[in-house]
This record gives C-alpha cells, sequence and structure tokens, in this order.
C-alpha cells in the first residue's frame, strides 16, 4: 500500500510517497481502508516545526470501511462505514486506529462528509461551550475559513449568537463567509474588528492574539484553541474583566467521552436536517499531499482540505 512521510523537516516539499507492507490491527484497533483523510493545520506544522519523531508518521481524522479487526474489540465488524482519529501514518491507503477513536458514519453520508465534519464539528461544538454563551451574546470567530472556522461561525448562529463576525486573512474570503451566516467579515490587518464581542473563538494565536483580545467587550471571553501560542497582557485581562480559556479536544476527549458523544450526535442531526454544512475546498490525491500542506499555509482554504487514497 501507499501511505506519506517525511525523513526531515521542513516545507510541504518534504513530504514522499512510500510503498509499504499494510498493517495489521492489535488489541482494541481497527484496520480501515481509507476514503477521505483530512489535513489540519497542527500537521502541517508538525512537519516544518518538529514536533514528530523521524521519520515522521502522520496523524488526523479518516474515514473508510474496516477490513480487519483487532481482538478484544466489541462493537466493529469487517465492512463497517467508520470515521476515527488515527495517531500515526493516517496519509495513507490503510491505516490502524483505536477503536474506542473510531465512530459509524451514519447513512446518507459521504466519508468526505465525515472527515470534513466530526473532528472539526467537535472542536468548534467544545470550543462553544467552553465559552459558555448565552443568548443573544456576540460572537467573532478567527480562522473563519478553516475546517474548525467554518463550522463555528455556522454554530455560533445555530445556538443563538445575535452577531457573528468572521475574521479572516483575506477579504476574498467574504462572500463564503457570510454565506455561512457570518454578519460582518473583517480582516486581521483591519485598523478595527468592529464593535466588541462578547465571545471570541480564537484558531490562530501567535501575534493576533492581541488583537483578539482587545476585541472583546468588557467582561468578555476569549476561548484559545490554536497551537500556535502567543502571549497575553495580564494588565488587560485585569481592567477589562476579561477571560482567556484554553480548549484542548484530546483532553475532553479522554475524561468526558459522553459529553463529546452528545456533540457528536447534534452535528449528524444538523447535518441531516441541513443546518450545518461543511465545505470542502478541494479533494487531492494521497500522492499530492504537499499541494494539500501549501494550500493549508497559505491559508488559501475555504472550508477543508481533504485527500483521497
Amino acid at each position: 500500500m501507499r501511505r506519506v512521510r517525511f525523513s526531515e523537516y521542513g516545507g510541504p516539499e518534504v513530504l514522499r510517497v512510500e510503498e509499504v507492507e499494510a498493517p495489521r490491527p492489535g488489541p482494541g484497533e481497527l484496520l480501515v481502508a481509507n476514503e477521505a483523510i483530512g489535513v489540519t493545520l497542527p500537521t502541517v506544522r508538525k512537519v516544518r516545526d518538529g514536533g514528530l519523531p523521524l521519520p515522521g508518521a502522520l496523524g488526523g481524522e479518516v474515514a473508510g470501511r474496516v477490513v480487519a479487526v483487532g481482538p478484544e474489540v466489541t462493537g466493529f465488524a469487517v465492512g463497517d462505514r467508520v470515521t476515527a482519529l488515527c495517531f500515526r501514518d493516517s496519509y495513507a491507503e490503510e491505516c490502524v486506529v483505536a477503536a474506542a477513536m473510531a465512530t459509524p458514519v451514519p447513512d446518507g453520508a459521504s466519508a468526505v462528509d465525515a472527515v470534513a465534519l466530526v473532528r472539526g464539528g467537535l472542536v468548534a461544538s467544545g470550543a462553544h461551550a467552553a465559552a459558555r454563551p448565552e443568548p443573544g451574546e456576540s460572537v467573532l470567530v478567527t480562522g473563519a475559513a478553516s475546517g474548525v472556522g467554518h463550522l463555528a461561525v455556522q454554530l455560533a448562529k445555530e445556538r443563538g449568537a445575535a452577531r457573528v463576525v468572521a475574521a479572516a486573512g483575506s477579504a476574498a474570503k467574504a462572500e463564503f463567509l457570510r454565506s455561512l451566516g457570518a454578519d460582518e467579515v473583517v480582516t486581521y490587518k483591519d485598523a478595527s474588528w468592529g464593535e466588541p464581542v462578547d465571545i471570541v473563538l480564537d484558531a490562530v494565536g501567535g501575534e493576533l492574539l492581541t488583537p483578539a483580545v482587545a476585541a472583546l467587550a468588557p467582561g468578555g471571553r476569549l476561548v484559545a484553541y490554536s497551537s500556535g501560542g502567543g502571549t497575553v497582557s495580564a494588565y488587560d485581562l485585569l481592567v477589562g474583566g476579561k477571560t482567556v480559556t484554553g480548549f484542548q479536544m484530546a483532553r475532553i476527549a479522554a475524561t468526558r467521552p459522553a459529553l463529546v458523544e452528545s456533540w457528536r450526535r447534534e452535528l449528524w442531526t444538523l447535518f441531516a436536517e441541513g443546518r450545518l454544512r461543511p465545505s470542502v475546498h478541494v479533494r487531492l490525491p494521497l500522492a499530492e499531499a504537499a499541494t494539500a500542506h501549501e494550500i493549508i499555509e497559505s491559508r488559501a482554504n475555504l472550508g477543508k482540505v481533504v485527500l483521497i487514497p
């Protein structure tokens, strides 16, 4: 089978396709024949910035059919359609996933739908929940055209936000963001991000964390779920009565699985009812993983970037 790895850190050009034998599932694991693979900014950053031992085996969300079931697995059978988080070698024709990280894909949804909806939707759902929103409050989403951000914009409207502001790197994304329900669109370079908001969901971090905090109204809350880091002035929080909270999906999944499952059910319900629309920017062959990374790095995507084995 084919898989994508890298033997040195760098840009998209370091990704290489190699031929290897298919893996075998161990206890508690499933072997999945991938039909769709999601590409995310955190994964792209690990290739360039390090954080994975070499040779690098990329992880991420996948969707496909179960082709083998390891010992001690219950609830899954060969032929089941699933989506899952794969921690190693997700960029492959087949990958091994922990059965505990896999969930069924409902009838009427494709593998691409699952990859575009589930992980990004769970992060968006969790970030909203961490902000403790009240109906009628205003919400600003950074990285609003990303795989997570475009779902967060829609969920903000779905959950009763009176005003949703979408922040992106380019004004060229405005039409797309308004089609999702954004009331206003701002770019990171704008002198003002408009009237202050009650909640900021920050997917970018870094140097944008300071203006994101400044965009909060007194008493506002910012939820940071970016791998981009950044620093916040404690004095700015003090004088504005503002709060910054970090959100990590992996911790919630490990400690509150029932809560995560309730978010997952809600996502599929909203999808089935046509009230939540995952957008796929492009579908690329597995061999073009480097092109997928280039799109993510350039922040050109409108929604999810997906690889098709």
